[in-house]
């Protein structure tokens, strides 16, 4: 088996650009990358038995028409993951305003990366897998932004399609002068192939967490982190059902695989798939997000490297999993995404 990595031109709302096709020779496994929009991997699709293509990664129907960057694929939200109060905090003594983007207008969420164009530096394939590396400058790439931020970065990002798995790796440079704190999130939105309901309630879900931070009116910590509640421990796999989570968790407990430096933080299964997700993540991911968007037709699993809000609650003094790198500084960080077919 080899694989190999294409280009086409494509558009999404305003913007055109190449798309990049990670992709093998026997057509059994493809994943589609749009730099142009945050660098999402909007697909990653296995061959159904009848012969049709099946995404497990789901994207939005509309997607060419309205391409919400954090609705679709594989968003990855950094300078920091999640919702930032009031979109202010403060570092070594400055008060940083960013702006309000939540869909509140009240706050900031999200970071930089996932609205905004990436630059391509290198891709290519060979028997085992095919990979492409984006990279984000915020002097480069967002120029008008360095203001909002205590320092320049250089933020890049690798993935790598297998014939079983999706692997994501992060680096993090300190360009800047300064320090630089940050957190990263993956915001992934999945279904499974033979999945024929468009409702997840059958999807049955598994997450290795042990506690929930606990959240305020706006959704937002307030510092503490409690056991988890019935409605949402899903340690014993179970159908996610009515529950409507928008939750962020800690303590992520599963164990490494077979010295692998990752651990299983969930699973996802359903009656009717041919398959099983298993979502994996090295030690620096502590936090798991798991969204279901009100449209219910995927569950977001979402590994976090720190909290919502990590930045306020670090300068609260609560562990918060919050960074911050030494000008010159490098932080590396992987996840993994593995398709199991039925009978392996």
């Amino acid at each position: 088996m080899a694989f190999e990595v294409r280009t086409t031109e494509g558009k999404a709302g305003d913007r055109g650009g190449e798309i990049y096709e990670l992709t093998n020779d026997t057509g059994t496994v493809r994943a589609e990358v749009w730099p142009q929009w945050g660098f999402n991997c909007l697909k990653w699709q296995v061959k159904q038995p009848d012969n049709r293509w099946a995404d497990i990664l789901f994207h939005m129907p509309d997607w060419e028409s309205n391409p919400v960057p954090t609705r679709s694929g594989h968003p990855i939200l950094f300078p920091f993951p999640g919702r930032l109060r009031d979109g202010k905090f403060m570092f070594e003594g400055k008060t940083y305003q960013l702006p309000l983007n939540e869909s509140s207008k009240l706050h900031a969420i999200h970071g930089f990366t996932p609205r905004n164009k990436w630059r391509v530096t290198d891709c290519n394939g060979d028997d085992e897998f095919a990979f492409v590396t984006g990279e984000f400058n915020l002097a480069k790439d967002l120029p008008e932004s360095l203001p909002l931020w205590p320092s320049d970065f250089a933020f890049s990002v690798t993935y790598r399609l297998y014939a079983n798995k999706l692997r994501v790796d992060a680096r993090v440079e300190n360009v800047g002068p300064g320090p630089l704190p940050f957190g990263l999130g993956y915001h992934g939105y999945f279904r499974l192939p033979g999945m024929n309901d468009p409702d997840i309630s059958e999807c049955v879900l598994q997450a290795n967490v042990a506690e929930v931070w606990e959240v305020d009116a706006a959704n937002l910590p307030t510092g503490w982190r409690k056991e988890l509640p019935a409605e949402l421990d899903f340690r014993q796999p179970r159908a996610v059902g009515s529950t409507a989570l928008d939750h962020v968790f800690n303590g992520v407990t599963g164990e490494e695989t077979r010295n692998s430096g990752l651990v299983e933080v969930a699973t996802l299964a359903h009656p009717n798939a041919f398959g099983k997700l298993r979502v994996m993540a090295d030690a620096s991911f502590r936090d798991l997000v798991l969204f279901t968007p009100a449209h219910r037709h995927a569950v977001a699993i979402e590994p976090y490297s720190c909290s919502a809000d990590a930045s306020n609650l670090a300068a609260r003094g609560i562990d918060s999993g919050w960074r911050v790198l030494p000008p010159g500084g490098t932080w590396e960080g992987a996840v993994e995404y593995r398709w199991e077919p039925n009978g392996l």
